[in-house]
């Protein structure tokens, strides 16, 4: 887990995505809070597409704010659930308002507690992408 700054340049954020070959960053005020992540999605359509610098725009100005969390003494199988439910592949842990951790659908993948919810998870966000493709590139009406 390696979070960065609200105040941080984009470019930082893209350099970590990079380095640890992740697709998301968490986004953390000074005291450790979580409010927001930023993603490699984040990155092309709301800096770079709109001509906006990575090295001068901040990373709390366009990270995906809303962020759903989960408590660090919640049940794996709850994580699961609810990372299902949102349609979402990484999960934050908090402790506090504090980020503590991220939980994503490999590490449920790995557990035995939840195979079932996390290939749930898995297989919904593949179909749901896939059809997503579809409507775009007008294959499907």
């Amino acid at each position: 887990m390696l979070p960065v700054g609200l105040g941080e340049p984009v470019a930082a954020a893209a350099r970590l995505l990079k380095q640890y070959n992740i697709g998301a960053v968490p986004v953390c005020d000074a005291r450790g809070n979580l409010r927001g992540m930023i993603t490699d999605r984040d990155i092309a359509v709301r800096c770079v597409a709109n001509g906006l610098s990575p090295a001068e725009t901040k990373t709390g100005d366009i990270m995906t704010r809303g962020v759903i969390t989960i408590n660090d003494n919640a049940y794996i199988g709850d994580a699961a659930r609810l990372m299902a439910d949102a349609q979402i592949r990484r999960l934050p842990v908090c402790r506090n308002g504090q980020l503590v951790g991220m939980l994503s659908l490999a590490d449920l993948a790995r557990s035995t507690d939840c195979d079932t919810e996390a290939a749930e998870a898995l297989c919904y966000d593949v179909l749901a992408h896939d059809i997503e493709y579809l409507h775009s590139a007008s294959l499907l009406t």
